[in-house]
């Protein structure tokens, strides 16, 4: 009964799923202010967040994106409906927009974003070599892509939080990873920011 509640912490669905969703909001809060210190955003940037999960990044951006865009993606039913609401008028100006879908099958067409976003949700892509030229192919000459993670394996030795790794069957990635993954994907310039014994921020950028 636990392990299944806590299985929205991939997925959330029902009534467990909103509940829980409105709890990642509050949860997430640190590690998501934490990383957009570290992220660069220009007032008419278009911004694609993957995961957007309650929908408080998406709001986050949309301030200092001022004159652009943010959209969001999720494969949560409960997620999309959540982030709508938390951000209906820009919904409704145009300024946002929230799809129900697939990192794999990114919804949106080639060049179409200048930064992608994903806070604390790798972990769960289904196809990380894939996923990452999805992100590439939606990114215009030049963009940049940023994850942020709480949770990251060491280069060597056990990672912290093995008790959450194991329950929700997370993907964990060291810097090396990253980079191979990345590079191996066609992304240039990557560059990492740490804090702690796990939490990590990547950048990276799609080719000019």
């Amino acid at each position: 009964m636990f392990e299944k509640l806590w299985q929205n912490a991939r997925r959330p669905q029902g009534f467990c799923g909103r509940i829980f969703v409105t709890t990642m909001n509050l949860a997430h809060t640190g590690i998501s202010r934490w990383g957009l210190k570290h992220l660069e955003i220009r007032p008419g940037d278009h911004i694609l967040d993957i995961g957007c999960g309650g929908g408080r990044n998406v709001a986050r951006m949309l301030k200092r994106a001022s004159q652009g865009r943010v959209c969001g993606l999720d494969y949560s039913e409960v997620c999309v409906e959540k982030t709508k609401r938390l951000n209906r008028r820009a919904v409704r100006e145009g300024r946002a927009e929230i799809r129900l879908g697939s990192v794999s099958e990114n919804p949106w067409p080639d060049n179409s974003f200048d930064l992608v976003t994903a806070f604390e949700t790798v972990y769960f892509w289904p196809d990380f070599a894939n996923d990452l030229r999805e992100v590439l192919r939606v990114l215009k000459p030049g963009g940049a892509f940023f994850i942020c993670n709480e949770m990251d394996k060491p280069e060597e030795g056990e990672a912290p939080y093995q008790f959450w790794i194991k329950t929700l069957d997370l993907k964990t990635y060291t810097q090396s990873d990253f980079r191979n993954y990345l590079t191996g994907a066609g992304f240039t310039g990557v560059e990492f920011v740490s804090r702690g014994k796990s939490a990590l921020c990547v950048r990276a950028r799609a080719e000019k």
